[in-house]
C-alpha cells in the first residue's frame, strides 16, 4: 500500500511539475521577440524615391488634400541647405523607408525577465525608437512631441505591433509633402526566416484624407555591426540672416513640369486619394494631350 501511495504522489507530482514547465514555456513562446537583429533595407519598393530621392511636384498615389499641396508647393529644395535643416533625424514615419543598417534589440527585467521595451536605431541620422512593452499608457496632449514619438507595442503571435503618438511634423515624401504633430502610426513587423515586412498605417487628419499604407521589406543581416553617424551642420550657401528659401504661393510649376517629364496628366501629379486607383487613368489624359 505504501508503495503504491508513493507511486501515485510521485506521478501526481510529475504531472504537476510537467504542467508548470508546460505554463512557463508557453509564456515563454507568447513573449518571445523574433524581429531582434541587424536588418538592411530591401529597396525592391519604390527605389527611385526612397534611394535618390521623389521628383519635386510629384504627389501622386497619396491620399493628400488641398492644405498638404498648398503646403508642399511652397517648399523649395534649397531649404534643405540651411544648417538647421542638415542634421534633422528622418521621423519614425518615414524613417524606415530610408537607408542604413537597422538594429532592433529588447531590455527585460533582470529578475522577473518580463519584457520592457524593444529598442530600434537606424545608422543613418542615428535614427533612435524606443518602444515601450511594459504596458504604460500614452501620455496627454501636451507632453513633448519628438521625432520618433511616443511608442507603445504588444506581440500578436510573432508579429509587433506598435502604436505610436506625440510625433512632431514630419513628412510623407521628401519633396515638401508635410505631416502634422497630429499624425499617428501603427506598425506591424512581420518576419519569416530571414526575410521582414515592415507595414505601417499613417492617420493625420491635418493633412491626408484616408489612411496611408506603406510596406518596406528587410534581409536579415549575420554578425552584423552598425557605425556612428556624426553630422555637422555647415553653411553651404551664404544667404542673409533669417532668410528661409521657399516658393511663394500659387507660383509653384513643379506638377507640371514633373507630369510633362514623364508624359502623366497633370491631375495625377497632383496626387489625392483618387489616383492611386486603376479607374483613375481610364478618365485622364496626359499632360498636352488635352
Amino acid at each position: 500500500m505504501a508503495i503504491k501511495l508513493s507511486l501515485r504522489r510521485n506521478a501526481a507530482g510529475g504531472a504537476f511539475a510537467g504542467l508548470l514547465l508546460g505554463v512557463l514555456l508557453a509564456g515563454t513562446a507568447s513573449a518571445q521577440v523574433t524581429q531582434l537583429g541587424y536588418w538592411l533595407p530591401i529597396y525592391h519598393e519604390d527605389f527611385d524615391e526612397r534611394v535618390p530621392g521623389p521628383h519635386a511636384g510629384d504627389y501622386a498615389g497619396l491620399p493628400i488634400n488641398e492644405a498638404a499641396r498648398l503646403r508642399a508647393d511652397s517648399w523649395d529644395p534649397s531649404l534643405l541647405t540651411l544648417p538647421e535643416h542638415q542634421c534633422k533625424p528622418h521621423p519614425s514615419t518615414y524613417g524606415f523607408r530610408g537607408i542604413g543598417t537597422t538594429r532592433i534589440w529588447e531590455t527585460r527585467d533582470p529578475e522577473t525577465q518580463q519584457l520592457i521595451k524593444i529598442e530600434t536605431h537606424i545608422e543613418w541620422e542615428a535614427q533612435h525608437r524606443t518602444i515601450w512593452m511594459d504596458g504604460r499608457p500614452h501620455p496627454g496632449p501636451s507632453a513633448p512631441h519628438t521625432w520618433q514619438g511616443f511608442s507603445t507595442g504588444k506581440l500578436e503571435g510573432d508579429v509587433l505591433v506598435v502604436r505610436t503618438t506625440h510625433l512632431k511634423a514630419g513628412w510623407m515624401r521628401r519633396n515638401g509633402l508635410a505631416l502634422s504633430d497630429r499624425t499617428t502610426m501603427t506598425d506591424r513587423f512581420h518576419r519569416y526566416g530571414n526575410i521582414m515586412t515592415h507595414v505601417y498605417v499613417i492617420d493625420d487628419p491635418v493633412y491626408l484624407t484616408e489612411p496611408l499604407v506603406r510596406t518596406n521589406g528587410f534581409k536579415l543581416v549575420e554578425n552584423g555591426t552598425m557605425g556612428a553617424y556624426p553630422c555637422r551642420p555647415a553653411i553651404e550657401i551664404p544667404r542673409p540672416r533669417g532668410t528661409v528659401p521657399a516658393i511663394p504661393l500659387d507660383a509653384s510649376t513643379y506638377s507640371q513640369e514633373f507630369a510633362t517629364q514623364f508624359k502623366l496628366p497633370v491631375e495625377a501629379a497632383r496626387g489625392g486619394a483618387n489616383t492611386a486607383l486603376p479607374e483613375f487613368m481610364k478618365q485622364s489624359r496626359p499632360a498636352g494631350q488635352r
